[in-house]
């Protein structure tokens, strides 16, 4: 269970980024970090229990400052992301634990050349069934519809009438759910986080049977 003394701690480190500070600091943050880790690795059995797992990736405090303008050395949240057994099963889970800023999100962050076309080929083709699964009780009520960025206009080769444009010219298909200081803090947040993580698992098994077929929906693996 997440306490105030780990956010706490974050918002230190957002106000005192520096390497001083930090060593000065660091078993402290060590100790939250522990704590932390084992938050993360009891959602990773959870997420197991009903999923079929690659990795967990906890995700280092420190920053790549080597192509960045922002030259602060540190992160000032804890993060981890699960993802499924490809190439079967597609699609990624996100934690992200930061005071005022905590967030589970998950999809297709970055999906290739190859994949973007096959699946904007088959919103083109057919739309009904990811409406369908973005109509959901479960979906709207955790994540109310699907984010990601977009072109302004439709992708090459497509018709900017088409009725699922909408859907077509995204580049990212990602969903979200915020959560404020208290409920990250609540005893029942692993419960909810799993709970939350299920309700992206019929839009995952929906994409997964896209990106495992052609156009004609025979199998590619």
């Amino acid at each position: 269970m997440i306490s105030k003394a780990e956010l706490d701690f974050l918002s230190e480190l957002a106000h005192n980024n520096n390497r001083d500070w930090f060593n000065e600091n660091k078993k402290k943050f060590e100790k939250h970090q522990e704590v932390i880790k084992s938050l993360f690795q009891d959602i990773n059995l959870g997420l197991s229990a009903k999923d079929k797992l690659e990795k967990m990736q906890i995700h280092r405090i420190y920053r790549d400052i080597r192509f960045s303008k922002d030259k602060t050395p540190y992160k000032n949240n804890f993060s981890v992301s699960y993802d499924r057994a490809k190439p079967y099963l597609r699609g990624g889970y996100y934690l992200h634990i930061q005071p005022g800023g905590s967030f589970i999100g998950g999809g297709f962050w970055e999906p290739n050349t190859e994949d973007l076309k096959r699946i904007r080929k088959e919103f083109e083709l057919d739309d009904t069934q990811i409406r369908s699964i973005i109509s959901e009780e479960n979906f709207q009520k955790y994540f109310g519809s699907l984010q990601g960025a977009e072109l302004k206009t439709a992708p090459k080769d497509f018709d900017k009438e088409h009725p699922a444009i909408d859907l077509i010219r995204k580049k990212q298909y990602l969903v979200y759910r915020r959560f404020t200081d208290k409920e990250v803090t609540s005893p029942n947040f692993k419960e909810e986080a799993l709970v939350t993580f299920a309700a992206m698992r019929s839009f995952f098994d929906y994409m997964s049977d896209v990106l495992g077929t052609n156009l004609n929906g025979e199998p590619i693996y």
